[in-house]
């Protein structure tokens, strides 16, 4: 959730304290803020139990990063020199199973890919393939196979008469032929 998204959640939870202060019961507190019943009568409990404070924001859920705030400095510094510096020369790409790797390496922590991907976004980088080409790419030899391979390969569509568009319509039981699977069944019904 983000932290807009947190302050409005906050934002309600503190009106629904107010309105429990006046007696208004969860129903219709769940109906004036726009929240599920549940959420009322869940914050409501909350309320009758430690009273507004007990309805205040506990800071973002989820686990704690495990990595600190230099080592991720750190991190962002690794990422910056790029793939190659740390041993992966086949391409320029970063991705998430690579950082979580390079994280293993460096810091001795285990990351998941997914938890890798959210690191790397709380750093500010994505995992992507790069927008620029490889060096080695041979631009003549691709336009040929285009002109030439990919003309032969590739499908050829429908002609333009060959299609239909009209309504469908379940058949009627008469229309069956007389050896078609159920055809006995739907002449004793007619």
């Amino acid at each position: 959730m983000t932290a807009a998204g947190r302050l409005r959640r906050e934002s309600v939870r503190m009106q629904a304290a107010e309105l429990f202060e006046q007696d208004v019961k969860p129903p219709e507190v769940a109906r004036r803020l726009r929240v599920s019943p549940k959420s009322a009568y869940q914050w409501h409990q909350l309320w009758c139990e430690g009273g507004v404070q007990a309805l205040a924001s506990r800071g973002p859920s989820g686990s704690r990063c495990r990595l600190s705030p230099r080592c991720l400095e750190k991190l962002a510094a690794y990422l910056e020199q790029g793939p190659a510096a740390h041993g992966w020369v086949e391409d320029q790409v970063w991705t998430a199973a690579r950082v979580a790797t390079l994280i293993g390496r460096k810091f001795h922590v285990s990351y998941s890919v997914s938890g890798a991907t959210r690191l790397m976004h709380r750093l500010g980088f994505s995992p992507q393939v790069p927008a620029r080409r490889v060096a080695e790419r041979d631009e003549q030899a691709v336009t040929a196979w285009k002109e030439a391979t990919w003309a032969e390969v590739k499908e050829r569509g429908r002609p333009a008469g060959a299609t239909s568009a009209s309504r469908t319509r379940q058949d009627s039981p008469a229309d069956r032929p007389k050896d078609a699977p159920g055809a006995d069944e739907a002449a004793r019904r007619l």
